[in-house]
């Protein structure tokens, strides 16, 4: 089987479970989340310690767990982020004393606004299954057009010293694809506030590419060529969800600063 069968075959399977989950929501989903979280600790630490990760420390494995228990219970979103604040500071300080580099607290901090964003972005209403809808539609067509524009167009270069093979073209391609699929859902979703909506998805298509580029960094930065080789044809978990994460948590923001934290989807999205 080649690389792209492989590579086609795994989007399809990791699409299908993502949708399942996502439309059941509630424990189904918080699983889910609590399960990106704890891989992309996993492959945070495997790229930043030494040895590619190979011994496992204690205390930053602790923090996590904590945080994914959390999760899984549906603490008050406030209150998870608070723990997660804690978590982070604890962390950052053991490294302090140890005199070691600040990557675990990084870790720590990455993955649990990773899950935490999803998570508390989805809830358990209406509005929240089409935020997550809208975050999906806006981040793969903002990846699937860059891509394709990229390869077609070509041309100077976005960042060749954190990710060569991304084009400028390819950004801006991006960015209009995932404009153009934001507001296609939107309009399904009968949504009013369409020019508000299609400001949203280009800024998330923005931070999409961004939280790309930030994982590409990392990965440079440790002699990575993937996070790990968890999905065949695809790397790691990393790989995959660099942009939708960055993604989440700038919606999750918006959507607190319109609604408050606990119900960020209904600022978007009213019922």
């Amino acid at each position: 089987m080649s690389n792209f069968q492989q590579r086609v075959i795994s989007a399809i399977v990791m699409a299908a479970l993502t949708l399942t989950l996502t439309w059941l929501g509630g424990l189904p989903f918080r699983l889910f989340c609590a399960g990106i979280a704890a891989l992309i600790f996993y492959e945070w630490m495997r790229m930043t310690r030494p040895g590619n990760g190979a011994a496992l420390g204690f205390l930053p494995e602790a923090l996590i767990v904590i945080f994914i228990g959390a999760l899984i219970a549906g603490l008050p979103a406030l209150w998870l982020l608070l723990l997660a604040a804690i978590l982070v500071a604890v962390a950052a300080i053991a490294a302090r004393i140890r005199g070691a580099a600040p990557w675990e607290a990084s870790g720590v901090a990455y993955a649990a606004l990773s899950g935490f964003s999803l998570a508390y972005l989805r809830n358990d209403n209406h509005s929240g299954l089409i935020a997550i809808f809208f975050l999906f539609a806006v981040v793969w067509a903002t990846d699937i057009a860059a891509y394709f524009v990229g390869r077609a167009v070509g041309g100077p270069k976005l960042a060749p010293s954190i990710s060569p093979g991304k084009t400028q073209s390819g950004a801006l391609g991006g960015a209009v694809g995932g404009l153009i699929a934001g507001v296609l859902l939107a309009i399904a979703a009968g949504a009013g506030n369409l020019v508000q909506l299609g400001l949203v998805a280009l800024a998330l298509s923005i931070v999409s590419q961004i939280g790309d580029l930030f994982e590409s960094w990392i990965k440079r930065r440790h002699g990575a060529k993937d996070s790990s080789n968890l999905i065949p044809g695809h790397g790691g978990v990393m790989d995959r969800v660099d942009g939708l994460v960055a993604a989440a948590f700038a919606l999750y923001v918006m959507g607190w600063i319109a609604a408050g934290a606990e119900h960020p989807a209904l600022g978007l999205f009213p019922n």
